[in-house]
């Protein structure tokens, strides 16, 4: 048995025609391909090292818009209140201007219906005082002007009495001066009689007459000496009198413009109280418009805070958040440190949107489907608060258009495309942990050199 299994093992023809089997096991007499797809898959990938691959910068950020007024806003009451009435929903579509909600004052000083009406009615009673307090105020000056017209006529008339004493003080001295001639006269005769009376000349009669005109003469001199020192102290008077008169029309003069700069001060007070009046009654009337909060601008309607009527409202307080339907779309994106070197302004970026299925391939950007260009604008100096800086970019003009159902806050995927280097060069830098080849865009390129 043994033997005639050995026969028929090596009579290979036979078997060979027999079992498919033994035709894929025993290869022996036949060319094998191995050898030919080894080498051509090497070749291959030798030829694949030396094609060109874009390095790039791969990172996470959000869709935004690049004005500050297109993104979501707050729309918040400027005064305390009660809410009234509700005109719009969450979702609505609202143009500039629309009524969003009307509000109730809660304030016990800005109840009153009519205050805006007696403001105006202590305004124009204020006013009126101004007019009489101005009034006062002419009056005052009329015064003082009649005053010092007064005190000229009085200083007029007494300088007028003062020259007049001044010739009744001439006048007296002179006569004093003439009695004292006389009294001399007299004094001589009354020696020259002594002696002729002892001599017998003359009688006792005609020397008792000479002494009598001797003593006529004594008293007339003392008489003349009162006068003229009752006429100096008559002139002493009439001083004293024009320096009362000037003191006294002073003072008059003095109350008067003290009472003129006082209605003059009354007046401007009063026109300060009218003034704070006016601007109580310009801001009543401001206050009136914020009862009606209005949409800033066109948008939709978002988070609300407030739902139900009579909800009070604090001042400042959000009330809804307005997103803008016209807005100029970008993303903001997050970078590392070590990267923010390879970012520059100008430079490409492509873009993967959360929602929009794409395939891509990082170092054959143009092979990819689904993706959008962007553009970097901006890359803040400043490191954010979770450690990165923010790069702004915007879609490229010379690309499609970025999908319009993009909303504001939505995912996106960042390639920021840097050189062009073979992909043996890419797979040595990434073994040996190099950063990729510094990346400057065409404009500062021109400039550096």
């Amino acid at each position: 048995m043994k033997s005639l299994i050995n026969q028929k093992i090596n009579s290979g023809s036979d078997l060979d025609g027999q079992f498919k089997s033994v035709q894929a096991i025993y290869l022996i007499d036949k060319k094998s391909m191995a050898k030919r797809w080894i080498f051509g898959f090497s070749v291959l990938l030798a030829m694949t090292m030396f094609l060109p691959w874009t390095q790039n910068i791969r990172t996470r950020g959000q869709v935004t818009t690049l004005r500050q007024e297109d993104r979501p806003q707050e729309l918040n009451t400027m005064i305390p209140g009660r809410i009234e009435k509700w005109y719009v929903k969450e979702g609505d579509f609202v143009s500039k201007g629309d009524t969003i909600l009307r509000l109730t004052e809660v304030k016990t000083e800005y109840l009153d219906p009519q205050l805006s009406g007696r403001t105006k009615t202590q305004i124009d009673a204020k006013a009126q005082s101004i007019g009489a307090y101005e009034s006062k105020a002419e009056a005052a000056q009329n015064q003082i002007v009649a005053l010092q017209e007064a005190k000229t006529l009085k200083l007029s008339s007494l300088d007028n009495k003062i020259e007049q004493q001044y010739l009744k003080i001439s006048s007296d001295s002179a006569s004093l001066a003439a009695a004292e001639n006389a009294l001399l006269a007299y004094s001589r005769q009354i020696e020259a009689a002594k002696v002729m009376l002892d001599s017998g000349a003359i009688s006792m009669v005609n020397f008792e007459k000479r002494r009598v005109a001797y003593q006529e003469g004594k008293a007339k001199v003392q008489s003349y000496q009162n006068k003229l020192d009752q006429s100096r102290q008559e002139l002493l008077n009439l001083r004293i009198e024009k320096n009362s008169t000037v003191q006294e029309y002073n003072e008059k003069i003095s109350k008067a413009s003290s009472d003129r700069f006082g209605s003059l001060s009354s007046a401007a007070s009063t026109a300060a109280d009218v003034a704070k009046l006016e601007n109580q009654l310009a801001n009543y009337d401001a206050r009136k418009g914020f009862y009606y909060l209005l949409a800033p601008q066109s948008g939709q309607v978002t988070k609300a805070k407030k739902a139900g009527i009579g909800e009070i409202l604090k001042e400042g307080e959000m009330i809804v958040q307005i997103v803008p339907d016209q807005r100029e779309m970008a993303v903001e994106l997050y970078v590392k440190p070590m990267d923010l070197p390879l970012v520059n302004p100008g430079q490409k970026v492509r873009f993967l949107f959360d929602g929009y299925p794409a395939i891509v391939f990082s170092g054959w950007p143009n092979t990819s489907y689904g993706t959008f260009g962007g553009k970097v604008i901006a890359v803040e100096s400043s490191v954010s608060t979770n450690g990165l800086f923010r790069v702004l970019a915007v879609p490229d003009v010379d690309e499609k258009n970025w999908p319009d159902n993009l909303r504001v806050g939505g995912g996106a995927q960042g390639i920021a495309l840097l050189s062009d280097v073979p992909i043996y060069y890419e797979l040595w830098r990434n073994i040996n942990g190099f950063p990729p080849e510094y990346y400057l865009p065409e404009t500062e390129k021109s400039k550096s050199k």
